[in-house]
C-alpha cells in the first residue's frame, strides 16, 4: 500500500504481503476497509490502522466484494464438481463483518455477474438465479422477500442512490421474438403494465446497462457477436436510451462502426459516446439524445469523466498507442494530450485531480508498472515492476462523494520532478527507394475538428453545425418551392383533392408541370403513408418510439403542406 500524492512512500501501517498467490484485493466503498486473499486466507483490515479485523479460511478465493455499508463481505471461489460427478459444494459465501460468521452460502457456477447486488442503503440485495431475480431484504438471506420472474432473464442492474430502488432487467430474444430491457420500481413487478419503461430490439446477443447517478435514465449498449454485413470485427452495436418516466429512443450516432465506450457524466444530464470506425468520433449528448458537443475524430476507444464531472478524458488504450485527450467540460477546451503507452488500466483518483494509468498482467506480461499523473499532463510518480515479476491490479482507495471539494480547472501543467513521458512520434515506414526523396504528404483520412453542436443563441458569428446547415438548406428549398408554386398557380387551376384522396394516390395523377414541386408532393405522400402505417401499428397495440409518436403529431401539418402544393398556393 502506497501513500498518495504528493509523497508516494510505502505505507508503514500496512505490512506488505509477499505471497505468490495474492491475486484478489478489494476496498470497501468508503475506503475504510481492505480485503485480500493470499492463497491461504482471506484477510480484512481497517485501512488507517491496518489492524486485522477478520481472517477467513478460504484459500481458493478469486473474487472479493464489500456491501455498500460494510456489513457483508462476499467471496467467490471457482466452482468444482466432485470426482464422482455429484454437485460441488457452495462456492459463494456471504460473511457478516461484525461477527465474522458466514450468513449464507450459494452455488454460483459462473464467474460472470458472480456478486449479489445491493441497493446503496443495503435495504435490498438481489441475485440472478435460473430465469429469476431473487430479492433479499435487510441482509436476511434465509428468506427470499421477492422474485422477479421473466422467461430467460439473463442480466439485471439495480439503480444507484437513495430509495426507492429501480431494477433494469434484460431478456434475450428467442424464436423470432425481440430481446428487451425493462425498468421496474421495486417491488412492483406485476406483469408488463407495472414496468416503468420498456425497449425491445432485434440485434442483441448481450447488453451493457448503465444507470445515471440520479437513477432517472438508463443507457443500453446492445451488441451482436458477429456483424452479418462483415463490416466489423467487433460485431454490431446499437445504443438505446430509456428514461424512468417511460420515454425511450435509439441514440442516432453520426458515424458507422463499433461503439467502444459510453459514459454518463456525474451530473446525470449528459453522456459521452465513443464510436465509429477508426479514427473514432466522440460526442456528448443530452437527455433528449441530441448532440451537445462533438470532439471530432481521433485514435480513441474510451471515455472517463472525473468524479466531479468537470473533466473528461478521451483515451486510446489496448490496441491503440495510449494517447489521452483531457478536456475541460464546462468550456469544452482541451487541457492536455499526454501519452501513456501500453496502458491496460485507467482510473481517476477520488480527488478529481490525479489519474493512474497501469500496465497489468495477464493483458500484458512485460513492462508492468503504473504512473500517477496530474490531469494537466505531468507525470508525478512512476513505478516499474522488476522484469521477473507481474502486476495484476492497481486501485485507488475510494472515498464517499463530497469528501473532496471540486477545484477550478487548471490549464497549465503542474510542476513535476519526473521527465515528461512524451515518446518520440513514430516515423511512418518508407521503402528504401523513397528514403532520400522529398516527402509527399498523403493521409488515409481527414480528421474532423471538434465542434459545438448547441443551437446558436442570437445569431452568433460561429459556423453552423452540419445538421443546422442541412436544415437551413431544406428551409430555403421549401421557400423557393412555395414561390414557384405561386407563380404556376395563375397559369392553370390544379386539380383539388381531399386529404384522404391524396393518401390513396401514391403517384400524382396530375402533374403540376414543375418537377421540383412534383418531387415534393411525392415525398409528402410517402411520409403520410408511413404515418398511416404507424397509426395502424399503434392501434394494434404496438408501443411506439418517441420519434415515431412525433412523426404522427406532424400529420396535420404535412396534409396542409400537401394541399397547399396541390392547390398551387
Amino acid at each position: 500500500m502506497v501513500n498518495g500524492p504528493p509523497s508516494f512512500t510505502e505505507s508503514t501501517a500496512f505490512q506488505r504481503d509477499s505471497g505468490k498467490n495474492c491475486k484478489a484485493v478489494a476496498f470497501s466503498k468508503d475506503g475504510s476497509l481492505f480485503a485480500w486473499c493470499n492463497g491461504e486466507k482471506v484477510k480484512v483490515v481497517n485501512v488507517t490502522r491496518a489492524e486485522l479485523l477478520h481472517s477467513f479460511d478460504l484459500p481458493k478465493t478469486v473474487c472479493l466484494e464489500f456491501s455498500p455499508k460494510n456489513n457483508v463481505l462476499a467471496t467467490w471461489q471457482a466452482y468444482a464438481t466432485a470426482k464422482d460427478g455429484t454437485a460441488g459444494v457452495p462456492n459463494l459465501q456471504l460473511h457478516d463483518l461484525r461477527t465474522g460468521k458466514c450468513l449464507k452460502s450459494f452455488v454460483q457456477k459462473k464467474m460472470q455477474n458472480w456478486c449479489p447486488c445491493w441497493a446503496d442503503d443495503e435495504s435490498i440485495c438481489a441475485r440472478n438465479v435460473n430465469n429469476e431475480v431473487h430479492f433479499f431484504e435487510s441482509n436476511n438471506f434465509n428468506t427470499i422477500a421477492n422474485k422477479l420472474h421473466l422467461q430467460k432473464v439473463s442480466d439485471f442492474v439495480l439503480s444507484p442512490g437513495a430509495q426507492p430502488t429501480k431494477v433494469a432487467v434484460y431478456v434475450p430474444g428467442s424464436k423470432g421474438a425481440p430481446a428487451f430491457v425493462r425498468l421496474y420500481q421495486y417491488p412492483n413487478f406485476g406483469g408488463p403494465q407495472s414496468a416503468l419503461a420498456n425497449k425491445s430490439f432485434f440485434k442483441a446477443d448481450k447488453v451493457t446497462m448503465l444507470w445515471n447517478k440520479k437513477a432517472t435514465a438508463l443507457l443500453v449498449v446492445a451488441s451482436t457477436e458477429v456483424d452479418k454485413s462483415g463490416a466489423s470485427y467487433y460485431g454490431e452495436q446499437t445504443l438505446h436510451y430509456l428514461a424512468a418516466s417511460g420515454e425511450s429512443a435509439v441514440v442516432q450516432l453520426p458515424k458507422n462502426g463499433p461503439i467502444y465506450d459510453v459514459a454518463w457524466s456525474p451530473n446525470s444530464v449528459e453522456f459521452c459516446a465513443v464510436y465509429g470506425f477508426m479514427p473514432a468520433k466522440a460526442t456528448v449528448f443530452n437527455l433528449k439524445c441530441d448532440p451537445v458537443f462533438d470532439f471530432g475524430t481521433g485514435p480513441r476507444n474510451a471515455a472517463y469523466y472525473s468524479p466531479h464531472g468537470h473533466i473528461l478524458v478521451l483515451a486510446g488504450f489496448g490496441n491503440l498507442r495510449g494517447q489521452m485527450e483531457v478536456w475541460d467540460v464546462k468550456n469544452y477546451k482541451l487541457i492536455s494530450k499526454p501519452v501513456a503507452s501500453d496502458s491496460t488500466f485507467f482510473a481517476w483518483c477520488p480527488d478529481g485531480e490525479h489519474i493512474v494509468t497501469a500496465t497489468c498482467a495477464p493483458r500484458l506480461r512485460v513492462s508492468n508498472g503504473y504512473k500517477v499523473w496530474h490531469y494537466t499532463g505531468s507525470v508525478l510518480h512512476s513505478h516499474e515492476v522488476p522484469s521477473d515479476e507481474e502486476m495484476w491490479q492497481v486501485s485507488w482507495q475510494p472515498f464517499l462523494d463530497g469528501v473532496f471539494p471540486e477545484r477550478a480547472v487548471k490549464h497549465r501543467a503542474v510542476p513535476s520532478e519526473l521527465p515528461g513521458a512524451e515518446p518520440r512520434p513514430a516515423q511512418a515506414y518508407r521503402p528504401p527507394a523513397l528514403r532520400n526523396k522529398p516527402v509527399t504528404s498523403s493521409k488515409l483520412h481527414e480528421d474532423e475538428p471538434p465542434q459545438n453542436m448547441k443551437p446558436q443563441q442570437g445569431g452568433g458569428d460561429k459556423p453552423l453545425s452540419k445538421t443546422a446547415l442541412k436544415n437551413q438548406r431544406k428551409h430555403e428549398a421549401k421557400k423557393a418551392a412555395k414561390q414557384e408554386a405561386k407563380a404556376d398557380a395563375h397559369q392553370g387551376p390544379a386539380e383539388v383533392k381531399t386529404a384522404q384522396n391524396v393518401l390513396q394516390n401514391t403517384v400524382p395523377a396530375v402533374t403540376t408541370g414543375d418537377p421540383e414541386v412534383d418531387k415534393k408532393i411525392k415525398n409528402l405522400k410517402k411520409k403520410l403513408k408511413a404515418i398511416e402505417q404507424l397509426k395502424e401499428q399503434a392501434a394494434a397495440g404496438k408501443q411506439l418510439e418517441k420519434n415515431q409518436v412525433e412523426k404522427i403529431q406532424k400529420e396535420a401539418a404535412l396534409l396542409k403542406e400537401l394541399q397547399d402544393l396541390e392547390l398551387g398556393v
